[in-house]
C-alpha cells in the first residue's frame, strides 16, 4: 500500500503536469457559462421551442427554467462530447511512457508493475472524476445564482415534472451513474494505451469504438437488440433513468452493473498485458 501511495503521488504530479490534463477542463469552463448565460438571455425561446408540441394541450407555470433544469440540459448536451476529453489523460497513461522511451525506466524500479500500472489507472479515474465534478459544480454554482431554483421539466418520450426538493438526490444519482460511464470510456483508453506507443492511437480509436457502437445500438434490427445490452455505450446514459418518475432502479441497476464490469475486466486485461510486455526501450 505504501508503494502504491507512493506512485500514485508521483503519477497525479506527471498527469497534471502536461497540458493536455487541462483541455477538459478548460472546454468545459468555457462551454458550460456560455449555455448558462445564453439560457438566462434567450432560455424562454428555448423553452417554448421544446415544448412547443404540447403547448396546446398543457399550462406550463411557474420558474421552470432554472438552474436545476439548464444543469440537466448541460449533462444531455455535454455527456455527448466529454468522453473525448475523458481519454485525453488515459489514453497517454502508459502509450505516453513508450512514446518518450521511459517504459524501461519504470518497469525497471523495485516496485511491482503491477503497482505501477494499479497508481496509472488510478490517477486516470480520480482525473476523470474531477472532470465531472467540474461540469457539476460550473453547472450548479453558474446556474443557480442567476437562474434560481424550481420544478425540473424533463421531456423525452414523455414529460415529467419534477418539484425542486426532490432533484437534489436524483442529480447525485445521475452525476454518480454518469461518472461510471465516464470511467469505462477511460478504463477502455487506458487498456488500449498498454497496446500501442503512440497517444493518439487509443485516444482515436476509443472514440471509434463510441462511434460505431452508438450506430449500431441506433439500428433496430434483431441481431443487433442482442448485442445492444452488452454494448457499454447502450448503458451510459442510463443517468437520465433517474429523472423518470418512477424510477426505474432495476434498469439502473443493470446498468451500473455491466458499467463495472467493463471496468474490472479493462483493468485486469491492462495489468496481464503490461505483466506480460517485453519491454525493450
Amino acid at each position: 500500500m505504501r508503494d502504491l501511495l507512493l506512485m500514485l503521488r508521483v503519477e497525479l504530479s506527471k498527469v497534471f503536469s502536461k497540458w493536455r490534463t487541462f483541455i477538459g477542463f478548460i472546454a468545459l469552463g468555457l462551454l458550460v457559462p456560455i449555455i448558462v448565460v445564453a439560457m438566462r438571455a434567450e432560455g424562454v425561446s428555448y423553452f417554448a421551442f421544446a415544448t412547443q408540441a404540447v403547448k396546446d394541450v398543457f399550462e406550463f407555470r411557474g420558474n421552470l427554467l432554472n438552474g436545476y433544469t439548464v444543469a440537466l440540459i448541460i449533462m444531455s448536451t455535454m455527456f455527448v462530447h466529454v468522453p473525448f476529453l475523458a481519454t485525453l489523460v488515459a489514453g497517454d497513461m502508459l502509450a505516453g511512457e513508450a512514446t518518450g522511451g521511459t517504459y524501461r525506466l519504470v518497469f525497471t524500479r523495485p516496485v511491482k508493475r503491477s503497482t505501477v500500472v494499479t497508481a496509472k489507472w488510478i490517477a486516470s479515474m480520480l482525473t476523470t472524476l474531477m472532470l465531472i465534478a467540474w461540469l457539476a459544480l460550473l453547472s450548479f454554482g453558474l446556474g443557480i445564482p442567476l437562474l434560481g431554483t424550481g420544478e425540473v421539466v424533463n421531456i423525452r418520450s414523455m414529460i415529467t415534472v419534477l418539484a425542486a426538493d426532490d432533484v437534489l438526490w436524483r442529480f447525485a444519482w445521475a452525476y454518480g451513474i454518469a461518472s461510471l460511464g465516464m470511467m469505462t470510456v477511460s478504463s477502455v483508453a487506458f487498456l488500449l494505451s498498454s497496446l500501442v506507443e503512440n497517444a493518439i492511437g487509443p485516444i482515436m480509436t476509443t472514440m471509434a469504438i463510441l462511434i460505431v457502437f452508438t450506430i449500431i445500438s441506433a439500428i433496430d434490427l434483431p441481431i443487433f437488440g442482442t448485442l445492444r445490452p452488452l454494448f457499454f455505450t447502450n448503458h451510459m446514459i442510463a443517468w437520465r433513468f433517474m429523472f423518470d418518475d418512477p424510477v426505474p432502479w432495476a434498469r439502473i441497476y443493470t446498468s451500473i452493473g455491466v458499467l463495472v464490469g467493463h471496468i474490472i475486466t479493462c483493468f485486469i486485461a491492462t495489468q496481464i498485458i503490461i505483466r506480460r510486455k517485453d519491454i525493450l526501450t
